[in-house]
């Protein structure tokens, strides 16, 4: 789940589709340089349709020897890339997308598990998600069902050596938070660790340091059972817990390009945050996957230079533009009156609970920083929070203004 403004949180809710397929299989594609699994389908195109068939090819782990030998604790880390069978799940989303590239970049063998239609409310057919994650060796499955995720692992005929997750609930509400950030992630971790698997790399958020939603609730269940897991075996993790990404704080450049004010919440200095590009933000998970001093590690991660708060975000964009300084500022006194009418009116009609819940998350994200909070001050720290990466959010900017936001779609997420 992405971070966004709490200005577009409070714009609008549409529910969450279901598009979760039950039957799984295995499809790949190839690059020049990819590299064969066991079984893989081949794709011979018709003028009417696509048809598989059922091709043998040389695997890069056998599963003939026993899952207990694939992987010893730190086997995979001794291996050269291309011998590394990465898992992903998440694969199609806002980051999974950009850690996919940046792995195959790598070199890595990069499994990448997807529906069968991906994408905001399943607009992508096989088709386009296998041009979308070219280069990877995509299986398609349903990462809410354990039993049909683990057949599609089973189905690759190799052992797993570490997973990726870059799973988040599309909405943030009650229901989709722990069936995604909870349940679906623990199915991938199963799942991995069945065939072999001794790494997590869990995509989580810096928010979870203040768990106020049901989403963050969720995200740190799972957090701990992972830890649990990493205590008692051989077993490693590393937790990356990112600050705000570039596309949730992208949402008014159009409003502002066509000569509105900008809108921001109290006097726009109520809370602050490092921003981080996609692409640096997958560099970062996928330095993850080797370096063996983010083992066990939990990871806040925030993009290159000062912090900036709403108001700060507000003048870069009109300096850009050059432009005067124009705001909106918005009472934040107001998000509280809405909260406590849809509380109180969930307490007769509990379908209105999910209502209130994507009220309590543009409250939080209007008023908490997506810093490191200090656990001595009770204060959120710009200087405690870790820098990564190259891109900064003036540069995104700029591209928006010239490109529009193209790829940077908030989907039916409200943050």
């Amino acid at each position: 789940m992405s971070l966004c403004t709490s200005f577009n949180v409070f714009a609008s809710y549409s529910p969450k589709p279901k598009s979760f397929l039950r039957d799984s299989k295995f499809v790949s594609q190839f690059q020049v340089n990819s590299f064969p699994l066991a079984s893989t389908f081949q794709i011979h195109e018709s003028s009417t349709n696509l048809k598989f068939r059922r091709a043998r090819l040389k695997p890069i782990s056998s599963l003939d020897a026993g899952i207990s030998e694939l992987a010893t604790p730190s086997s995979f880390r001794s291996k050269n890339p291309k011998d590394i069978n990465v898992l992903v799940v998440g694969s199609t989303g806002y980051i999974g997308r950009f850690v996919v590239k940046e792995l195959i970049k790598r070199g890595f063998n990069v499994i990448a598990v997807a529906r069968e239609k991906s994408g905001i409310r399943g607009k992508n057919d096989k088709q386009e998600t296998l041009n979308q994650l070219r280069g990877a060796n995509v299986c398609f499955s349903d990462v809410t069902q354990l039993d049909s995720l683990e057949k599609s692992v089973e189905d690759l005929g190799l052992g797993i050596d570490v997973v990726v997750s870059c799973l988040a609930s599309r909405n943030g509400g009650i229901k989709d938070s722990w069936k995604i950030d909870y349940e679906a992630t623990k199915n991938s971790l199963l799942a991995g660790k069945k065939f072999g698997a001794k790494h997590f790399v869990l995509l989580s958020a810096i928010c979870v340091q203040k768990p106020l939603l049901e989403f963050q609730r969720a995200k740190l269940k799972f957090e701990a059972e992972l830890m649990d897991l990493a205590e008692d075996s051989s077993f490693t993790y590393s937790i990356v817990r990112p600050t705000a990404f570039f596309k949730s704080l992208g949402g008014q450049v159009e409003i502002v390009k066509d000569g509105k004010p900008y809108v921001m919440f109290g006097d726009g200095k109520l809370c602050a945050c490092k921003p981080i590009s996609e692409q640096d933000l997958a560099a970062f998970i996928a330095d993850c996957v080797l370096e063996e001093e983010k083992i066990n590690q939990v990871l806040p991660i925030g993009g290159p230079g000062k912090a900036l708060t709403p108001l700060e975000q507000g003048e870069i964009l009109f300096r850009i533009l050059g432009r005067e300084p124009k705001f909106l500022k918005v009472p934040i006194e107001i998000m509280d009156f809405a909260i406590g009418v849809l509380d109180f009116v969930a307490k007769v009609f509990p379908s209105v609970g999910e209502a209130a819940e994507f009220g309590k998350i543009g409250r939080y994200y209007a008023a908490e920083s997506m810093l490191i909070l200090d656990p001595e001050t009770g204060e959120y720290s710009e200087e405690k929070t870790p820098s990564y990466g190259k891109d900064t959010l003036e540069g995104f900017f700029e591209k928006v203004i010239r490109e529009g936001m193209a790829g940077q779609e908030l989907g039916e997420q409200f943050f």
